[in-house]
């Protein structure tokens, strides 16, 4: 039987500040990135050629940035996006612990390394540093985030506060702590001011809701959602949440095509799935979708992440 972590523990530990490959997970080859739930390495996710390519450059242009100005702080977090696209998680989170050395009092540090603990498995970590970026933000005004890859209308659906409350409640919802990740996502709703900003946040409010016994409340989210909505990114958090509605069927969720973003969405609309089955009380159902997602290779992908937990949780009991 394979070694389960539990979920949320501190493995390897990363440090709060100087760079990831000097103060945790000393003992991986250098180019892994992280430690699975399951204690399995993980490397950069595969990217077609094209696409590391693009990636590659973009870092580079922003490296050169960055070394034109070292007090920019948005050259330094532009430094560390560009190089969590390359895969390369361990690198940006020392991007941007130097950032929160350079930066203290600037939420996007704090928001951005959150993020990428997220993506390593540092739930823990996460928390620790969404909590303060949420309390930096408070009572200041809401500043859209720029999209690092830019959607098909080049029009940017997230704030800063959106994503800080986004990711703070996945790091409590993969903890398992509902109540937390209830408070989280209520506050993430609250700033949604788009349809796509507005499926992200109900989808995980919705099924936060449903595990937590509270099926009307969980209903009333779902009451707004609609297939007229004008999405632009987040069709697969609509659809899922149709899904749940009883006005879309399973078949057809997943995409079959060989495109360069399908396993991403496949992903997010796997484990959507698997835990449609499980509110349904079909867990066996809800464990073979989740293992198939596990079968892929996106293992940065939330949906991944997420049908990780489930499994490890299943196997640790």
């Amino acid at each position: 039987m394979r070694t389960v972590i539990v979920v949320g523990c501190c493995f390897g530990l990363l440090g709060c500040g100087g760079s990831a490959s000097e103060t945790g997970l000393r003992n991986l080859p250098l180019d892994a990135q992280a430690i699975s739930l399951f204690g399995d390495t993980l490397y950069p996710p595969t990217q077609p050629a094209e696409v590391r390519q693009g990636n590659r450059q973009r870092l580079d242009e922003a490296r050169e940035s960055y070394e034109a100005d070292r007090s920019s702080a948005d050259a330094l977090i532009w430094l560390g996006r560009r190089t969590a696209y390359l895969g390369r998680y361990r690198e940006a989170i020392g991007v941007f612990s130097q950032g929160i050395a350079d930066h203290p009092g600037d939420a996007r540090m704090y928001r951005h390394r959150g993020h990428r603990y997220v993506t390593v498995r540092r739930f823990d970590m996460a928390i620790r540093d969404l909590e303060q970026a949420a309390e930096l933000v408070r009572g200041q005004v809401d500043q859209v985030e720029p999209d690092g890859l830019p959607n098909a209308r080049n029009i940017p659906t997230s704030t800063l506060q959106f994503n800080i409350w986004y990711h703070l409640g996945l790091a409590y919802y993969l903890t398992d702590d509902m109540e937390n990740a209830l408070r989280a996502y209520r506050e993430c709703w609250g700033v949604s001011k788009n349809p796509d900003s507005v499926v992200a946040a109900s989808y995980w409010l919705y099924m936060i809701l449903r595990r937590l016994g509270r099926d009307d409340d969980a209903a009333t989210v779902l009451d707004g959602i609609t297939p007229a909505m004008d999405i632009i990114e987040n069709e697969s958090y609509r659809r899922l949440l149709l899904l749940n509605k009883q006005e879309l069927a399973e078949e057809g969720l997943l995409d079959t095509r060989a495109e360069d973003d399908v396993p991403l969405a496949n992903a997010t609309v796997g484990y959507g799935i698997g835990q449609w089955h499980a509110m349904n009380g079909r867990p066996a159902d809800a464990e073979r979708v989740w293992r198939t997602v596990l079968s892929g290779s996106q293992w940065a992908a939330f949906g991944f992440i997420a049908a990780e937990a489930e499994i490890a949780r299943m196997e640790s009991r």
